[in-house]
């Protein structure tokens, strides 16, 4: 039994009920033989929560930062701050080729993703050996290797598969391409937002120091981490939710879409308004774990119970991957068809379990071709950062390792603001197998050809999804 539901003011009938009792329209939602909700913001408290955070770091930064900036500090942050902001302009464009050229050759960049997995996990088998010395290490990353390949081998046939969703979900980025615009937006954002973390964080360091060294206060740590991590999740899942309402409208309204289109700016309205609840809510989530992963981290190496702490860290990044993977596909209904965080959720999840494609989104071999340009893209600005390094005198007066700094700062940079800017082609692949499951009909009514291809390739591998 198909269920009505309506993207951005079109209606749909879905060839799935994801939950017969909920059909979502466009930041409302509609019982059956009932009318529509009031429309509204959805999990408000969790947007004043942000705005808070923003606001209290940076009165942070504004009581504390102006000592960590001055000529007396421990450190030249000023010289560090600067060069963030430099290496993260030049990210921004790099991150942009590397857009494109996910685009142009999606099953090259497909392939060249595994193979770099075979060869991280080789590396570090070899890496264990030879430079650790270990032979435990070694092994596991042997064995590791080993489920790589298998690994590789399972997927490498899927490759179209994965292929023809990238392709698709390209075809809807270039037709509103405007939505580019808002990731740069966004990125921008994080960016300015890394520059006001760094400062504040540098005041408070700068405080917690007495004549002859510094301690860590884990307390005062978690709440700056927090505040990063979570600001930093609400930008990304941004650009995630903005991305998925696009193409929900390009899927079912062709005719609205375009470089700076309604669909475009109306999806980005309800990302930064009646929706932006539900992404703070998701992104609090995620953040309190990396949090509590980043004071493990610190913990471990500071030798403050190591094992305890490498134990912590390794509990908790199983548990920050199952949180980023379930927000993953909430946030698509978010953005799509409007529904509060919770109920984005179980809807999603439904919907493939009644499907059974559980498998499906088992195969994130996309994922793995952004990753490699993310890695590939931060590795060269890293390297920028050496040699701007070189150049800036005010770098050899910040530390002894002047270069590592410098290198670890760009790889950040790089890190950060690709993996904004190329999670548009990310959040678009998911969009459209959430789509496929839920609106095939107007899929192949208004871009037949496409539709035709992906039928053929699902049906290839998947015959039993295909209805």
């Amino acid at each position: 039994m198909g269920e009505t539901r309506v993207v951005q003011g079109v209606v749909v009938q879905g060839a799935a009920v994801a939950s017969p009792t909920q059909i979502p329209t466009g930041g409302t939602q509609v019982q059956p033989n009932q009318e529509a909700s009031k429309t509204g913001c959805k999990d408000p408290i969790f947007a004043l929560l942000f705005y808070v955070n923003v606001l209290a770091m940076v009165v942070v930064a504004a009581m504390y930062g102006r000592d960590a900036m001055s000529a007396g500090a421990s450190y030249n942050y000023s010289a560090l701050i600067y060069a963030a902001l430099v290496l993260g302009g030049i990210s921004l464009v790099a991150s942009g080729f590397g857009l494109l050229m996910l685009m142009a050759c999606p099953e090259l960049m497909i392939k060249a993703g595994l193979i770099f997995s075979i060869f991280v996990a080789l590396v570090w088998a070899i890496y264990s050996f030879l430079v650790l010395q270990s032979i435990l290490f070694g092994c596991l990353g042997l064995g590791f290797f080993a489920i790589t390949l298998c690994y590789v081998k399972y997927v490498w046939p899927r490759i179209p598969f994965a292929a023809i969703n990238m392709i698709t979900a390209g075809t809807a980025i270039k037709a509103n391409l405007g939505v580019t615009f808002f990731a740069v937006f966004f990125t921008l954002l994080s960016v300015g937002w890394l520059m006001i973390w760094s400062i504040a964080f540098a005041g408070v360091y700068e405080v917690s120091c007495d004549a002859d060294e510094c301690y860590p206060n884990y307390g005062i740590l978690f709440v700056l981490f927090l505040s990063l991590f979570f600001t930093q999740q609400v930008l990304q899942s941004c650009v995630h939710v903005t991305v998925a309402g696009t193409v929900g409208t390009w899927w079912v309204s062709p005719s609205e879409s375009g470089c700076c289109s309604k669909g475009v700016f109306n999806s980005f309205i309800r990302t930064i308004t009646t929706s932006f609840g539900s992404i703070c809510f998701g992104s609090l989530l995620v953040a309190i774990l990396q949090a509590l992963r980043a004071i493990a981290s610190t913990a471990r190496m500071s030798d403050d119970c190591a094992l305890l702490a490498c134990l912590c860290e390794c509990i908790i990044g199983c548990l920050q991957s199952l949180l980023e993977y379930f927000n993953k596909w909430a946030f698509i209904y978010v953005g799509v068809y409007g529904f509060g965080y919770i109920e984005s959720g179980k809807s999603v999840m439904q919907l493939f379990a009644d499907r059974g494609w559980d498998a499906i989104i088992a195969d994130d071999l996309v994922g793995g071709a952004i990753f490699l340009v993310c890695i590939i893209i931060s590795l060269l600005i890293g390297g920028i950062a050496v040699g701007y390094a070189r150049l800036d005198p005010a770098f050899s007066e910040l530390t002894q390792d002047a270069w590592f700094v410098a290198f670890f700062v760009g790889l950040l940079a790089g890190l950060v603001v690709c993996t904004i800017l190329l999670g548009t082609i990310s959040s678009a692949v998911n969009t459209v197998i959430v789509m496929f499951a839920d609106a095939p009909q107007e899929f192949q009514n208004n871009h037949p050809e496409l539709s035709t291809k992906m039928r053929e390739v699902w049906q290839q591998f998947y015959p039993s999804s295909i209805q």
